[in-house]
């Protein structure tokens, strides 16, 4: 396997809920392993059902991993991670952008920007931080 840069965000106990949201945005395959699996979710202080490990891979390439933190570490979402989403597929990433943003919050409403490109941000329902970059002809 080459080597991948991607994002690993951490969830305070709703990891399956937003990595199935996640899929449902880019489609691709889920794959999902809880701390029961491994008999380590109660004895951890916590639930069987909590993720360890989850991944999304889809068919275009794109791989998101993310788990529930382990109980008693604190986590501070909204501003410890931002995904990059980014391509010349404007219909596509427009489709991620509706479904992102559509019970999130905008911070930069997808338009043109000064560098020529059409770019937005917003945060979505899990407190996740996303960057829209859709790439324009330069000419």
């Amino acid at each position: 396997m080459p080597s991948r840069l991607n994002p690993y965000i951490s969830f305070n106990g709703n990891a399956r809920q937003a990595m199935e949201f996640y899929k449902g945005v880019f489609g691709g395959t889920l794959t999902v392993n809880t701390y029961g699996d491994f008999g380590s979710g109660k004895e951890a202080g916590g639930s069987d059902d909590m993720i360890m490990h989850s991944m999304l891979e889809t068919d275009n390439g794109f791989t998101l991993m993310g788990a529930d933190n382990p109980p008693g570490s604190e986590i501070k979402p909204g501003n410890n991670i931002t995904v990059s989403v980014s391509g010349d597929e404007a219909d596509e990433l427009r489709g991620y952008w509706a479904k992102l943003s559509g019970d999130g919050t905008v911070t930069v409403p997808l338009e043109k920007q000064m560098w020529g490109d059409v770019f937005g941000m917003c945060t979505d329902r899990f407190g996740v931080t996303w960057m829209v970059n859709i790439v324009q002809p330069h000419g």
